[in-house]
């Protein structure tokens, strides 16, 4: 999975929740809520670093994962499960 720039990721989040059907393994309020959350982090760790035409760096992605880390006690096990499986995704992402 890859991203032009964080702003072509919120588009690709936006997409996720705007569509149908869910996935096989979630339902789609389980995607909505998956997708809303970790792009409430990536948000807020992206503004620290540019603008939406920004890449998608290592550095960016993990203080992402830290702040999820950070955070995790806030969810249920299950929430905690779903966000870990997105997030595992997206993260691939970050490699620049």
């Amino acid at each position: 999975m890859q991203f032009q720039n964080l702003s072509s990721l919120y588009q690709f989040l936006d997409d996720i929740c705007i569509k149908e059907q869910p996935s096989e393994h979630y339902s789609i309020a389980d995607e909505l809520f998956a997708t809303s959350y970790i792009r409430g982090f990536i948000t807020l760790a992206a503004a620290e670093y540019g603008d939406d035409t920004q890449t998608l760096t290592k550095c960016l992605g993990e203080d992402i994962s830290e702040q999820i880390h950070t955070a995790k006690s806030e969810l249920t096990p299950q929430d905690q499960f779903i966000i870990k499986q997105y997030w595992q995704e997206l993260q691939k992402a970050f490699v620049s």
